[in-house]
């Protein structure tokens, strides 16, 4: 069984309910019926204007038969979520007029389905924007108890079964934070070991990634690393992990007894914590198309409840594909 056939196996032994917000969006209602006829998700709501989405459906050939279709305007829920939003922002200035007018936004009120519990988890991006997208995500569903940013990762699969978890790595952060500082590099860390036990199913052994291994060159990037590494051991001693370490250190046996003697990571990690926004989008991308490897995210991660975002140049297989891993 591949990777995504194994991720849609669990979301369909999960039995979720997954939002999908952008319901006038033709991928995505073409993706919730494959979606909701493969029973990934237990329930599949699409969020717009009931009307239009319905019409749209007809247009397009595709039923809407077991596919819940929500309004923000004519929702049961539509004033608990203006309430709930007002409470949430007013400290931000915003007011009872401004929530009713949030809450209109499909993005935002599915992201509030998710936060009161009526359903599990959130995909979109097929047409908002990245940025729209973390906005809802950061402002309604929030960022996990002791989180104070959430970020992404990619899970890289390699048929270089001999590195990594048989050949499969985290990747993170490829999509979210530009230039993090050492404490959120360490906040990225621990969530990138949550995915690998997630998704790879295997303990992590994280790499902070640098051009330095273990003191063979300097400089405030590599103080940035270092100093990422202490935070990380400190909070979490029970997760393996080492730095700062060049990417052949951090994964190749031969290349980590020379640059990294004694390390319980070096030569074997299974994460791999890159030392920005460039370096990791870089990276996964040489690995996809250089290596052939496959590339699965960016897959948020941080937030309280699942929330993924898709890129605007999506396929249904992808939005299908991110709603398994989303859901699993």
């Amino acid at each position: 069984m591949n990777f995504i056939e194994e991720m849609k196996s669990r979301a369909k032994s999960n039995a979720r309910t997954l939002v999908l917000a952008e319901g006038l969006e033709e991928r995505t209602v073409r993706a919730a019926r494959i979606i909701t006829d493969d029973k990934i998700a237990a329930k599949v709501i699409v969020v717009g204007p009931e009307k239009e989405v319905r019409i749209n459906a007809d247009k397009l050939g595709v039923s809407l038969d077991g596919i819940d279709v929500v309004d923000p305007e004519a929702s049961e829920y539509k004033d608990q979520a203006v309430s709930e939003f007002y409470e949430m922002r007013k400290a931000k200035g915003v007011t009872m007029e401004d929530a009713a007018a949030k809450m209109k936004d499909p993005l935002f009120f599915g992201a509030m389905l998710v936060h009161l519990g009526k359903a599990d988890s959130l995909v979109a991006g097929a047409e908002n924007t990245t940025a729209n997208v973390l906005r809802s995500a950061f402002w309604i569903v929030k960022t996990a108890k002791g989180i104070n940013k959430a970020s992404s990762c990619f899970v890289m699969i390699t048929d270089k079964k001999e590195y990594g978890e048989n050949g499969s790595f985290i990747f993170s952060d490829c999509a979210t934070i530009p230039n993090p500082s050492s404490e959120e590099l360490a906040e990225i860390a621990y969530c990138a070991s949550i995915s690998c036990r997630k998704y790879l199913q295997a303990e992590p052994r994280v790499a902070f990634l640098s051009y330095s291994s273990k003191g063979s060159a300097s400089g405030d990037l590599v103080d940035k690393v270092t100093k990422a590494v202490e935070i990380f051991k400190q909070a979490h001693p029970e997760i393996p992990a080492d730095g700062e370490l060049q990417l052949d250190a951090a994964i190749v046996p031969s290349v980590a007894k020379s640059k990294a003697k004694g390390s319980d990571v070096a030569g074997k990690a299974n994460v791999l914590v890159f030392p920005d926004l460039q370096a990791g989008n870089i990276g996964y991308k040489l690995v996809q198309r250089l290596a052939g490897a496959e590339a699965f995210g960016p897959i948020l991660q941080g937030f309280s409840k699942p929330v993924s975002d898709l890129s605007r140049g999506c396929s249904v297989d992808d939005i299908v594909s991110t709603a398994a891993l989303t859901l699993s």
